[in-house]
């Protein structure tokens, strides 16, 4: 189960044409439940679901030095198992620590990084502090680098699975690429990273104020003030601005993925499914996650940039209204409704038109359609002037929730 209560699902070619096609129900997609994969269907990407309580659930580790042959009540532990972590202890660390076990243990190499060898991090500069969020194959830790707060996510390479081992590879070899050469004030800082035999390590700046999504989830869903909504959409729309600039698709642009700075701004996150554009054949449609996931990707087709474009108009909407996107349904029947009904999420009466004008281009349909990030940032500072001038205090408490949802 998802932290949003939505359920997991995998999917086939088989799912994806019959949903391009328009032959599946919501009722048909529905159904489709697996205890693996999820809205996220990104085995890279870090969620943003808690951990470190006794009640909560942690996948098992899969390498054998990492894993304890520990016995259970249903036999020996085996790789892609989840079960609370309170049942296993390994040279006494908890489950959710066994990653920081073997990445803090000097009996194991640390690894160079081929062509980025002063971006290596000295482990003895690093301390690991609790994890705060997992996905599939791995976790994110608060920590401290040199006395400096950091975040630091650490990757377990897959047993006996030579092809996922190559991939994974591959995408932490790009993702420290892609930060390495990023330098903007709405991009994660790049601290360093490191390779262990069994896991990768990146570590980047620690953002206090948490993921957009989470800090509008204690608010319980109420709005921003409409300024600030605004001046963060700007740091993200600025941060995608310089992104593309570089041929850098994120792919998984969503309110988890947008940390929020001391100072309020904003700072993108998580490169774990990025591409470089130039490599567009071959792109693994399957990635990022519905409720934000452009129609195209959804539907397994062709992609580029703009997929990125279409997700800001969602988080755009999030920053405005502070609801989840498409809150009433589960993330496939969101993913059913935007391809074949064309559903966006229902925009407030009394947004202003400037806004509802950007929200909507971006989640068009078309991608030739949706403007670039450049236009985007004009288009919004046009708008924060206009609501700097005329709006005072303006927040969005409507019932639109439960109006029904808009076609594009």
């Amino acid at each position: 189960m998802a932290k949003d209560g939505s359920p997991y699902y995998v999917f086939t070619d088989d799912f994806y044409q019959r949903l391009a096609n328009g032959d599946m129900s919501v009722e048909s997609i529905d159904s489709i439940r697996t205890s693996n994969g999820g809205g996220s269907v990104s085995a890279m990407s870090i969620t943003d679901s808690s951990v470190g309580s006794n009640n909560s659930l942690h996948t098992v580790l899969m390498h054998p030095d990492l894993r304890q042959k520990t016995t259970y009540s249903r036999g020996t532990l085996s790789h892609s198992v989840v079960l609370p972590s309170s049942v296993i202890t390994h040279n006494g660390f908890g489950q959710e620590d066994l990653l920081t076990a073997h990445l803090m243990d000097d009996r194991y190499p640390t690894e160079g990084l081929e062509d980025y060898e002063d971006w290596t991090i000295d482990l003895r500069r690093l301390s690991m502090g609790p994890p705060f969020a997992q996905g599939a194959f791995g976790r994110l830790y608060k920590g401290s680098y040199n006395g400096e707060d950091v975040a630091v996510k650490i990757l377990e390479r897959p047993e006996n699975d030579l092809q996922r081992s190559l991939l994974m590879e591959t995408q932490f070899a790009k993702e420290v690429t892609m930060l390495a050469k990023a330098k903007h004030q709405n991009v994660v800082r790049f601290i360093g990273a490191c390779r262990k035999p069994m896991v990768w390590c990146i570590v980047t700046e620690y953002a206090r104020g948490g993921s957009v999504r989470s800090f509008l989830s204690r608010r319980s869903s109420r709005s921003i003030p409409l300024k600030l909504a605004v001046k963060q959409a700007l740091d993200v729309a600025r941060g995608m601005e310089y992104l593309h600039s570089l041929d850098i698709i994120h792919r998984d642009l969503k309110s988890d993925n947008l940390l929020i700075a001391t100072d309020k701004s904003i700072k993108i996150a998580d490169f774990g499914v990025a591409r470089i554009e130039v490599q567009t054949e071959g792109m693994t449609p399957e990635t990022g996650t519905y409720r934000w996931m452009a129609p195209e990707m959804i539907q397994h087709r062709q992609y580029n940039h703009k997929v990125d474009v279409y997700s800001f108009g969602i988080v755009l909407w999030e920053l405005i209204t502070g609801f989840l996107p498409f809150q009433n349904m589960t993330a496939v029947q969101a993913a059913f409704a935007v391809v074949n009904r064309g559903v966006r999420p229902s925009i407030p009466a009394d947004c202003p038109p400037a806004l509802v004008d950007i929200m909507c281009r971006c989640w068009d349909t078309n991608p030739e359609c949706r403007p670039s990030f450049s236009h985007v940032v004009r288009l919004l500072e046009h708008a924060q002037v206009e609501i700097t001038t005329t709006v005072r205090r303006a927040r969005f408490r409507c019932g639109c929730m439960t109006r029904p949802l808009t076609s594009d």
